[in-house]
């Protein structure tokens, strides 16, 4: 109901259906908000987590893939999920357990949904542009600088695979 009420409420003010990668904000872990149109002209890979999945070991590679690029450019946003029942009771928890295990500094969002109708506005609108939609915990979205959707990774492959890290050299000055 929220996303019709949404959607209507662009048509009705001239906006489109679906916002652009860009044009969305997420709560933010540490309180606030993350407008990705703050990185704009950046690429931005932004990978749906969870603390209790098989595949939480990818926050050290997600850590080094930040560490590596950022000051290039690359942003790596986290966005802790509990769509499949791998995540941890709070963002306080969360965020504590990041730092405390990985030695997490990347922007990271409060828990979001990513996936089915309460799919955050941001997952909403890439898979109108590609069809891609977290299927685990740990996929992976690569925004270009311009804002459309340069690549998209499920949860086996690595933050620091071959495949990413030559998509985002790709992206960067």
């Amino acid at each position: 109901m929220r996303v019709i009420m949404i959607l209507l409420l662009n048509l009705i003010v001239g906006g489109t259906a679906m916002a652009a990668p860009r044009d969305v904000s997420f709560s933010n872990i540490d309180g606030g908000t993350l407008n990705l149109s703050q990185w704009a002209g950046q690429p931005i890979l932004v990978v749906n987590t969870a603390s209790q999945c098989g595949f939480t070991r990818q926050y050290s590679g997600l850590q080094e893939l930040y560490d590596t690029y950022k000051d290039r450019g690359l942003v790596v946003l986290a966005v802790p999920s509990d769509d499949f029942n791998q995540e941890l009771d709070s963002a306080a928890a969360v965020k504590d357990f990041c730092e405390i295990t990985f030695g997490l500094d990347l922007p990271m969002t409060d828990i979001t949904h990513v996936k089915g109708t309460s799919a955050h506005p941001f997952y909403q609108a890439v898979k109108a542009e590609t069809g891609f939609a977290p299927g685990w915990n740990f996929n992976k979205v690569l925004i270009a600088p311009d804002g459309k959707v340069a690549g998209t990774w499920g949860a086996t492959t690595k933050p620091t695979s071959r495949s990413i890290t030559r998509a985002v050299e790709a992206l960067l000055d």
